[in-house]
């Protein structure tokens, strides 16, 4: 290896030969390390050969370690040998069961088709997936259902599966590299340091669609199978113009149509460029993860990607482990390494296993490390530069809208084909002539070269028809609304991880929200106190009592924060709020806070999680002393405590009188909405702590503990939580408030927050979560439905609350910011988790993160997902009203007349402001306090609502029967019966374009508000819609009186525009009276579905089977493994 590489790289120490020599070595199986199969077959005298000195450093990585034939070699070690060498290498039990289990197990089972094992219903409408671990397989039957005129845009947002069935096998690979690694480690002979190993070539890691660049967008938008005829027939058209009429004036017809379609392409690739960058920001920010280092001995947050090698991280429970390095200390610090190894087992990691890997969870406990290597000379980094992140995703309502744009392209395509067929015959017959009156085609006396020309135009009108009847931009219109959406719930303080969450969160019926951070303002501070059984009083720093210095050993020993004193004498204190508010009034007591530290040595610590909900700690005092400091919910610590110390040092045993008395004072408390902190400590002689090799499997005793005292601290609540409760009221959300505080002080919080009112307050509507537990699952179906407030709730009692919803039909959202409440989350329909106190791991099992921890962040959430559904309802509208008019149009002029009003140019133009414009103009309308008024939406619900279809029927009706009337009587109408027939019936076509153009653009007011009669309202803060409006009318004058030359229009004088602009108006007081007219509520396909009974009971029997197939896998689910 060259100096400068070895330099850049000082962790490659082993040359391909000592790799392939380490390779037959593990190949070979010691019977010491085997397993009971390999060690039968093992020779009795089965020789171990080591080389002279080897030694692997923890983060080298496979492919550079078995050069060559690293991956056959390691796929070929026999069943059992590298678990058995992991189980050699680690000793240490799994560390706290039931604390932190990802239930590896269950969720392979979840996902047991993601090689394409389809799990659900085949008869099953393929345009329907669930919004979150579709199954492969449904995701490929939607795919070929799908009736696509350019597969690269319509599926450049979804799910590459062949992509990710790639990277699954990378993602085995390199994880059998890892575990073989692991393997080595039990070798601690030295490395020798010669040879040359080549480094890898490293794939470019992109951003899903973020990485590309605008000439990718223009090739994919080439790619449209119409557009490419158009293209073909513009090229003939050019051809056989030129020849026939001449370089002056045949290059028009062909130009004109390659320059539309050139226009088409352009509108289109810019706008889906403009959305990748969208994703590409979106994409930076959810990998921006903020760690905390020590940095000058002060813990400062940075961003993941400003770590540098040198230095010192601290972990705690939750966190990502943001780099390799090894452990410089840590207490019960527990390693989830399963994203690298593929294993769920939990490794300890101490000063003799300290070896950490970026990219794995802390499970447990907390300490710090050293960064040795970043970015990608980690593991990590080299995995995920190897696979290359896809973050692109198809939502629910992205597939349905596919199946509607499949069912208006195939009515589209049949239109095309009979109007194909029907110019066809009318011109070889005889029928069609030109705007003068003479006969386009005579057999036997027209050239073949005209028979050409006039044929390649009737086909461009056909495959042009397809264009405008093929909605392509209609499932796309969903990515640029949910990507503008994104972009602005940022501002709001939501970060969106899955876009589908976008669209559930506006079916959202209840919130199950924490309560401290979210509903209060996670600034704790200690109120009031009782130490030594009596209220403390001020103490002096010369002399305190004995009691308090007990008490302040606990304060400084026994927290996961920290107190820094700068040189100036300002005071920095970091922790979580609870851990800032105690210190704090242990500094307000004249705690010296590194003095206290250095009185005493941690010799174990058993970390606070929510399941015990309290913490310990043992310290070994100067006099060879142990004291076992205990703090947690005031209740809980006050019912393992048999005596009590008062102010003076005395111990007293605990009567059930004094016990009585506490739990009083811990009710009053409570009553105030405080948290109620309770201290205890246990003295233990020295013979008693076990030695140090088996302090990690120690289980600190919590019995027969001493109560010192109480702290009641008060977290206030968010002066915005009760407005922003009332309007999930109005919406029809429920939010129900799941903590873990006491039964009392979660009354109060509730209260004060208008979760509850008073009528509630002694009602079934707050429950504990023990006694929510307790009932069986059709009684907790039962309950859940009438519970507002959840107290001394575990993780799980809040997972059983999330189901027992669900199946009563909830769309549920819950927050959650704890490593516990992970299987919450992600049981959830909408899993939100807290940016500021939320874990890493608790963020990646959520949909959306709220950066702000604010509970009114949550419902502009709610907002946002309610005007995604909303926007594309409106796009929807917009576009079937522009399909149905321009297709019976031309389909009934084509029948009658054999030439059609809106030639290929002009319907290029009409399918430009249908599809891109028009998405622009109303799938980024910003959300209205209207949307709030409302019930959720049903995610079963029509995308097209018998409303949509009223307006729909008006709006086309009025311009068929308007335009239609111009195309047969324009002539008389417009006093035209004076020109020649040639430029009348140019005045004519060129009158009934502007007018269907200008229609549509009125009509797009009208789809704003589809329900509402003040089409106005908001539309001045919506710049983006002005602007398309505005740029729309001005390419239309223009294309009208500058370029009729390629769009075979004529110039229009004002009385004729005035004519146009009266008739487009109309359709505003037509849909203001249509919104009169009353529809049915059920909904039109079901009325459809009554004339035909055969098919009402087959589409029920389908329904029944359906159900029963869900209620069955239901079922299957729910057996534990």
């Amino acid at each position: 290896m060259p100096a400068e590489q070895r330099e850049r790289q000082p962790w490659l120490l082993c040359s391909p030969r000592q790799a392939s020599s380490l390779l037959r070595l593990l190949l070979a199986t010691p019977a010491w390390l085997a397993g009971p199969e390999q060690r039968k077959a093992l020779p009795a005298n089965k020789a171990l050969k080591l080389p002279a000195r080897v030694c692997f450093n923890h983060r080298f990585l496979a492919p550079r370690f078995f050069s060559g034939g690293g991956d056959a070699a390691a796929e070929q070690l026999p069943k059992g040998v590298v678990s058995s060498l992991l189980m050699a290498g680690s000793q240490a039990p799994e560390a706290s069961p039931g604390r932190y289990q990802r239930r590896r197990d269950e969720i392979d089972e979840e996902c047991a088709d993601v090689l394409g094992i389809d799990v659900g219903d085949p008869g099953a409408d393929p345009f329907d997936i669930p919004s979150k671990g579709a199954p492969v397989e449904r995701l490929r039957r939607w795919r070929q259902a799908a009736l696509v005129l350019n597969a690269s845009r319509r599926f450049r947002y979804t799910l590459d599966l062949k992509k990710e069935e790639e990277k699954e096998q990378i993602r085995r690979k390199i994880r059998a590299h890892a575990q073989v690694i692991r393997a080595a480690l039990l070798f601690k002979e030295a490395g020798e340091k010669n040879g040359d190993t080549e480094l890898p070539e490293i794939l470019p890691r992109g951003f899903g669609i973020g990485g590309e660049q605008l000439t990718v967008f223009l090739w994919e938008a080439c790619q449209d199978m119409t557009l490419i005829i158009l293209i073909i027939a513009a090229v003939i058209s050019l051809v056989l113009g030129i020849a026939t009429e001449g370089i002056k004036e045949g290059w028009y017809d062909g130009t004109s149509i390659a320059f539309a379609v050139f226009l088409v392409i352009v509108v289109t690739a810019v706008s889906d460029y403009k959305q990748s960058l969208q994703f590409q920001h979106l994409n930076e920010e959810k990998q921006n993860i903020q760690v905390e280092v020590i940095r000058g001995g002060r813990r400062i947050q940075v961003s993941i990607f400003d770590i540098v090698v040198g230095d010192v991280v601290a972990l705690k429970i939750g966190d990502q482990v943001p780099a390799d390095g090894v452990v410089i200390s840590g207490h019960s610090l527990a390693i989830d390494e399963s994203s690298m190894t593929g294993e769920s087992k939990i490794v300890m990691k101490d000063q003799k296993t300290p070896f950490l890997m970026a990219g794995c969870k802390v499970a447990d406990g907390y300490g710090t490390m050293l960064v040795t290597a970043v970015g990608l000379n980690t593991e990590w980094g080299l995995l995920m530069a190897s696979i290359s992140e896809d973050n692109n995703e198809e939502t629910p309502l992205q597939v349905r809208l596919n199946g509607v744009a499949t069912f208006i392209g195939i009515v589209g395509l049949s239109v095309a084909a009979l109007v194909l067929v029907v110019l066809f015959a009318r011109y070889f017959t005889g029928h069609t002539t030109n705007s003068d009156g003479s006969v386009q085609f005579v057999k036997g006396r027209t050239s073949v070269k005209s028979a050409i020309f006039g044929s390649i135009k009737i086909l461009t009108v056909a495959v042009t028809i397809v264009v405008v009847a093929v909605p392509e931009g209609l499932p796309l219109a969903v990515t640029l609304t949910l990507a503008y959406s994104m972009r602005k719930m940022m501002a709001d303080k939501a970060l969106v991880r899955r876009l589908s969450a976008c669209e559930t969160m506006g079916s959202a019926t209840t919130i199950c929200s924490d309560k401290t951070g979210t509903l209060t303002l996670n600034q704790m501070t200690v109120v009031q106190s009782i130490v030594g059984g009596v209220k403390l009083p001020p103490v002096s720093v010369d002399k305190l009592p004995p009691t308090v210095v007990l008490l302040l050993e606990g304060i400084a020993q026994n927290t996961s924060g920290s107190v820094f004193e700068a040189q100036d004498g300002s005071i920095e204190i970091t922790g979580s709020p609870t851990e800032k508010a105690i210190l704090s009034w242990g500094l307000e007591l004249h705690m010296k806070f590194k003095e206290e530290r250095s009185r005493s040595a941690i010799i174990h610590v058993s970390p606070f999680n929510s399941e015990k909900k309290r913490a310990g700690v043992a310290v070994k005092l100067r006099d060879s002393d142990v004291h076992v400091h205990w703090k947690g919910a005031a209740e809980i610590v006050l019912a393992l405590c048999t005596s009590w110390l008062d102010m003076d040092g005395s111990t007293h045993e605990m009567t059930p009188d004094k016990a009585n008395e506490l739990k009083k004072i811990i009710e009053d408390m409570a009553g105030q909405s405080l948290r109620c902190i309770g201290f205890a400590y246990r003295n233990l002689d020295l013979e008693d702590v076990p030695r140090e090799e088996q302090r990690i499997s120690w289980q600190l005793p919590d019995n027969d503990l001493t109560f010192i005292g109480i702290a009641g601290m008060k977290d206030p609540c968010r002066p915005e939580v009760r407005g922003a409760v009332e309007l999930c009221k109005k919406a029809g959300v429920k939010v129900r408030m799941v903590t873990g505080d006491n039964l009392k002080t979660a009354r109060a919080i509730a209260l004060e927050c208008g979760i509850l009112d008073d009528s509630e307050a002694s009602s079934l509507a707050i429950i504990e979560g023990r006694d929510f537990h307790a009932y069986n699952e059709t009684e907790r179906e039962g309950v859940a439905e009438k519970i507002s407030v959840m107290a001394r709730s575990s993780p799980n009692d809040k997972l059983l609350l999330v189901k027992a919803l669900r199946k009563r039909g909830h769309v549920v959202a819950v927050t959650g910011d704890g490593t516990n409440d992970a299987p919450a989350l992600h049981e959830a329909d909408i899993g939100l988790a807290m940016g500021i106190q939320g874990t890493e791991v608790a963020k990646e099992s959520s949909d959306i993160i709220i950066l702000d921890d604010n509970f009114s962040s949550v419902v502009k959430v709610v907002r946002w997902g309610r005007s995604v559904y909303a926007n594309i309802q409106k796009f929807i509208q917009f576009q079937l009203t522009v399909n149905v008019a321009a297709l019976v149009i031309n389909v009934v002029a084509a029948v009658s007349s054999g030439n059609v009003p809106l030639n290929a140019v002009q319907l290029l133009w009409v399918n430009l402001i249908m599809d891109t414009l028009g998405a622009l103009a109303l799938a980024t309308e910003p959300p209205t306090d209207e949307l709030m008024r409302r019930p959720p939406v049903g995610r079963r619900e029509p995308l097209v609502t018998n409303i949509m279809w009223r307006n729909v029927f008006i709006q086309a009706v009025f311009q068929v029967a308007v335009l239609l009337t111009l195309n047969f009587r324009g002539r008389n109408l417009l006093h035209l019966t004076q020109d020649t027939l040639d430029h009348s019936s140019k005045v004519k076509n060129t009158l009934i374009f502007n007018t269907f153009v200008l229609c549509q653009v009125f009509n797009e007011f009208n789809s704003r508000k589809p329900e509402e009669l003040n089409i106005f309202d908001g539309v001045s803060r919506n710049h983006l819609f002005l602007s398309v409006v505005s740029i729309t009318v001005v390419m239309q004058v223009i294309i009208i009186e500058f370029l009729g030359k390629f769009t075979s229009t004529v110039r229009l004088n004002w009385k004729l525009w005035l004519v146009s602009v009266v008739i487009a108006f109309v359709s505003w007081p037509l849909a203001f009276v249509g919104k009169f007219v009353p529809v049915p509520k059920t909904e039109l396909k079901d009325l459809i579905m009554r004339c035909w009974p055969k098919a009402q009971q087959a589409q029920n029997d389908r329904s029944a089977e359906g159900a029963a197939q869900q209620a069955q896998n239901n079922r299957n689910a729910e057996v534990e493994p």
